[in-house]
């Protein structure tokens, strides 16, 4: 079963040396991940100044700087994972080394039907 996992976060809560540390564990994390066949893709996001949110109301596109919702923590990156079971996800999502510091949503994903393969 693939489940998103997304990571949320305060943008300032790391130095930078705390951030690349989250980095170098995060790529070590996917290694494995592919060496077990359950790794799919991952990323980190820029900066919430980089966002652009996009709303279609009445036909009519409204767009504005930032994301969607005024919070304390941001949507900051993502895991996307093929394992068993949400308990198989939730045991990754615990191994993110920025769930230290902020929270990992863990979502099923849809499967559905004639929709494109991926190449990853």
């Amino acid at each position: 079963m693939k489940y998103m996992l997304l990571i949320y976060g305060a943008e300032d809560a790391w130095t930078e040396d705390e951030r690349e540390a989250c980095m170098s564990e995060s790529r070590d994390l996917c290694h494995e991940l592919a060496e077990k066949g359950q790794f799919m893709a991952a990323a980190p996001l820029h900066s919430v100044s980089m966002a652009t949110s996009l709303r279609v109301r009445e036909g009519k596109r409204l767009i504005t700087d930032g994301p969607f919702a005024e919070t304390t923590e941001q949507l900051g990156g993502y895991y996307l994972i093929d394992v068993e079971n949400l308990d198989e996800a939730i045991k990754v999502a615990g191994r993110i080394p920025a769930a230290s510091k902020g929270t990992v949503e863990i979502r099923p994903v849809v499967a559905l039907p004639d929709m494109p393969e991926t190449n990853g």
